[in-house]
């Protein structure tokens, strides 16, 4: 959906000409988001996300299937049981390739040839659930070596990787609901530093069975018993905490991008070394993630006209990204969260997040979600024309992992 643009932002100088002061040296490199592929709870493929988030309306949807501990009914954004079977027994694979293998060709189409040293970083926290669900539950352990090795985290990468013969390497991220930066971040370092010529990088969580849902109700922030949109307001009066989703988003990474959706600037994690679940109330370590990415990209804060927040609707969460919007970034700056459209996907969720930045720069538009109640002066209301300005995309992970990533229009 092709909008008007700003183009008056100094973002467009800091990525054409490629450089950086001495301290900053390490994101120089023009490292660019050169293919997208997704599967998400609006359907298998990039152009859904798109159409899906574009529509204003969430992907969660009235599930029946959820037993008497989570009601008659729960709005979650599944992932449909589709793809190719040769891909693998579990959606968790089959999601993982079909998504890896859109993103590598649209980056073809984009322009980008591979080099010789293609590596796969695989954001995931929790693997093959469904699998080892069965395994237990329906299998009594009793399965052939071929399907238990099919649970293996190491296995639908080792497929992908013999499918296109990758020689990596290849490894999976961690990091809880900040792994999709945190995966992002790593495959930035291996082009750094030389490491590999490009990187396809997949945030992958299919992992809603009904006992994962009930335990995050039960921890007081996933609300499955109302409407998306009423029950998720992130920077607004009244919400409740966030709708849950699944997903599996992959990005192509390279510095020889003929055509990129936007430039990868910098970024930084750090960790709060305090709660299992909850964030230190001093708030120390995400402001040094924010400036620390923000050193990390070379640029002003004041260039930054985005928060892409991690925005998942829960108290401790939005007032903390509250501060930081307003001790960081300048009053011009605005904020979104796309988690009331998408669901709060987990281990895939900033992956998700950092589509919609890349494909709203590429497209004019950011998909935000429509207000519903008394919101932040600086919060995005529904599909609004993009400015050609940079982008801060934070997460926060349960556990205190701390992320941040600027990204700049290609």
């Amino acid at each position: 959906m092709p909008v008007p643009m700003d183009l008056r932002s100094a973002a467009t100088a800091v990525i054409s000409n490629g450089t950086r002061d001495q301290g900053t040296a390490m994101s120089a490199q023009r490292i660019g988001i050169s293919g997208i592929g997704a599967v998400t709870g609006y359907g298998w493929g990039r152009e859904a996300l798109w159409d899906g988030l574009v529509s204003g309306k969430s992907a969660c949807v009235p599930r029946f299937e959820y037993g008497p501990d989570l009601g008659d009914i729960s709005y979650l954004a599944l992932v449909e049981d589709d793809g190719d079977p040769a891909d693998g027994q579990s959606r968790f694979a089959r999601a993982m390739r079909a998504s890896a293998r859109e993103a590598i060709a649209d980056a073809r189409t984009r322009g980008w040839q591979a080099g010789r040293r293609v590596g796969l970083v695989h954001a995931v926290v929790l693997g093959e659930v469904d699998l080892w669900r069965d395994w237990y539950l329906k299998h009594g352990q009793r399965r052939s070596v071929r399907e238990y090795l099919a649970q293996m985290p190491s296995t639908p990468m080792s497929m992908f990787m013999q499918e296109y013969g990758f020689t990596g390497p290849a490894m999976n991220v961690s990091a809880m609901c900040a792994s999709g930066n945190a995966g992002l971040l790593t495959a930035k370092s291996w082009l750094d530093a030389g490491i590999v010529d490009d990187v396809v990088f997949v945030a992958t969580d299919i992992s809603l069975t009904p006992e994962d849902v009930l335990h995050f109700v039960k921890l007081g922030v996933a609300v499955t018993d109302s409407e998306p949109l009423e029950a998720s307001r992130p920077f607004q009066e009244g919400s409740r905490g966030f709708v849950m989703g699944e997903a599996s988003v992959a990005f192509v990474l390279s510095n020889q991008s003929d055509r990129p959706y936007a430039h990868v600037l910098g970024g930084a994690m750090t960790h709060d070394g305090h709660h299992v679940t909850s964030i230190n109330p001093e708030l120390t370590q995400v402001r040094r993630v924010i400036s620390e990415a923000i050193a990390d990209a070379g640029v002003p804060a004041g260039d930054i006209g985005y928060l892409n927040a991690h925005g998942p609707g829960t108290k401790q969460c939005d007032a903390a990204e509250t501060r930081m919007l307003e001790e960081f970034l300048p009053p011009s700056a605005s904020v979104f969260s796309v988690k009331p459209l998408t669901g709060h996907c987990q281990g895939a969720a900033s992956a998700v997040e950092l589509a919609v930045s890349a494909l709203g720069y590429d497209r004019g538009a950011i998909p935000a979600p429509p207000q519903v109640a008394k919101a932040h002066p600086q919060l995005l209301d529904g599909l609004t024309p993009v400015r050609q300005v940079l982008t801060l995309k934070t997460s926060i992970g349960m556990g205190g992992h701390n992320s941040a990533v600027i990204l700049a229009p290609a």
